[in-house]
């Protein structure tokens, strides 16, 4: 046997003996004498190695050459276009191909393209060479060599109806997800080499999985500024590519984003805020406690930007947030109740942790026991909160609603208990007998209630929590109610 029949033997790669041959023969040419037959021999089966995949799903953009086996699925038209320099055009079809671990774009260049025309059929093997590259798309293989492949059987590949976030991996396309719209960008433009102006935006989608950021292209960018948090969408034909480390879904414009008509959980995993510390990029969640007036500044480029600082309280502390840019415009104020996702941890004022929201964190308000307090049918809203409820230390209906409780003390209230509206005043008098509705941004003693206005201080020995509303009546001593009843 000989050196090269030796190295064969051992090379675990569809390929013919004439084949390694002929490439052994053009590697020893090619290092001009430097490699005798067996050196080039194992060269040449280390690059066959590194070229051969397993499946599709191990195709990475970079590669030099991809070998693999798939089944055609569906054949696009040609298209033709110019060459600079030459006078013929150039011609492409893009045949997507699959196999058990997943589907690619194969590109098929010039002669390529025509015979993929006249002679490929869906359902077709397929032995494939070619060059992988980041495409439009996700990642696409600019076939080289291409052959059919009668013996080899490729089970049916289908597609999932619908992907979850934690099934997205690199280069994945064909990406249908169905998710909750947490937060939405405005639209940015840019120009092109060849001069003309993309647009871009972007969508933070959450599922009972995770959350991922979705890059919207060009028409499908305007849809971000259509899209309100909070609705359910389905992302149709994205693609997976990899932003700063982390993966992002992008929808160009073969691809779409509906609004629909479902159910989608999405819960927060948080770390405590005790838990904080400098250099971090986490996830916390809380109840709003203040929220200041948001402030403008002159950056140094001239441009001005603005920023918003609200304290965010857990179970465990609580810690002030910076939200930067848009996210200062975000509707939020004391007693709601949100999810921050990617804040960077920083040292803040006076060696106090401070939370920065910038533009690749996401902010979303939750819904809250407290969003339907005033509806008309009195329904308990305890059990079906879909925020917070692990912050609330009671989840009992016997809280009655905003409505339930005006109610209660029109019909048998003494006259001389006013409630907080009804004052009029920006402080109550010592003395006074107060009955005040607001959401607890501060629990313990005291509790600290805000009905979106003003804040009272109620000195209770009731266990409430946080982001409850809850209505305190009593009499009100050096600016504190002192509360009777808690309900």
């Amino acid at each position: 046997m000989s050196d090269i029949e030796g190295v064969y033997e051992d090379l675990e790669a569809d390929v013919s003996l004439e084949e390694f041959r002929e490439a052994v023969e053009a590697k020893v040419e090619q290092m001009g004498g430097l490699a005798d037959e067996e050196t080039a021999a194992m060269l040449v089966a280390h690059e066959i190695g590194e070229s051969e995949v397993g499946g599709i799903a191990d195709i990475e953009p970079g590669m030099e050459e991809a070998k693999f086996v798939a089944k055609v699925i569906s054949i696009g038209e040609v298209r033709t276009f110019e060459r600079d320099g030459e006078d013929e055009d150039g011609r492409v079809v893009n045949v997507e191909v699959a196999d058990e671990t997943g589907s690619v774009r194969a590109a098929f260049w010039d002669e390529h393209a025509e015979a993929a025309i006249e002679e490929l059929e869906e359902g077709q093997v397929l032995r494939i060479k070619g060059r992988p590259k980041e495409g439009y798309s996700g990642v696409e293989v600019s076939v080289d060599e291409v052959e059919p492949d009668q013996d080899t059987e490729i089970d049916a590949v289908e597609a999932a109806d619908t992907h979850t976030v934690e099934d997205l991996s690199l280069g994945l396309s064909n990406v249908n997800l169905v998710g909750l719209v947490l937060d939405t960008d405005s639209v940015r433009t840019f120009d092109r080499d060849d001069g003309s102006e993309g647009k871009v935006s972007n969508l933070v989608l959450g599922d009972s999985t995770g959350r991922v950021r979705v890059t919207l292209w060009d028409e499908q960018a305007d849809l971000a500024t259509e899209i309100e948090p909070g609705t359910t969408v389905e992302v149709v034909d994205g693609y997976v590519k990899e932003r700063d480390g982390t993966i992002e879904l992008h929808v160009g414009n073969r691809g779409a984003v509906e609004e629909v008509d479902e159910e989608v959980e999405y819960v927060p995993e948080s770390t405590p805020i005790e838990d904080l510390e400098i250099g971090q990029t986490v996830d916390i969640a809380g109840v709003v406690r203040s929220a200041d007036p948001k402030r403008t500044f002159d950056r140094d480029d001239g441009s001005e930007g603005q920023v918003r600082n609200i304290r965010v309280q857990d179970a465990t502390g609580d810690i002030r947030v910076a939200l930067w840019g848009e996210k200062a415009d975000i509707d939020v104020g004391p007693g709601d109740e949100v999810a921050l996702g990617d804040v960077e941890i920083q040292d803040g004022w006076q060696d106090d942790l401070e939370a920065s929201a910038g533009w690749q964190s996401t902010v979303t308000v939750l819904e809250s026991d407290s969003a339907g307090a005033g509806s008309a049918d009195g329904d308990e809203g305890g059990a079906d909160n879909a925020g917070l409820s692990a912050f609330s230390d009671d989840g009992s209906s016997d809280t009655a609603t905003a409505s339930d409780s005006t109610a209660d003390s029109d019909a048998g209230a003494d006259d001389t208990v006013a409630t907080a509206a009804d004052t009029g005043a920006d402080e109550p008098a010592d003395g006074e007998e107060l009955e005040f509705t607001g959401v607890v941004v501060q629990a313990g003693n005291p509790v600290v209630l805000d009905d979106g206005e003003t804040t009272m201080s109620v000195a209770t020995d009731v266990d409430v929590g946080l982001g409850e509303e809850v209505t305190a009546r009593g009499v009100v001593r050096d600016g504190r109610l002192e509360a009777n009843d808690v309900f």
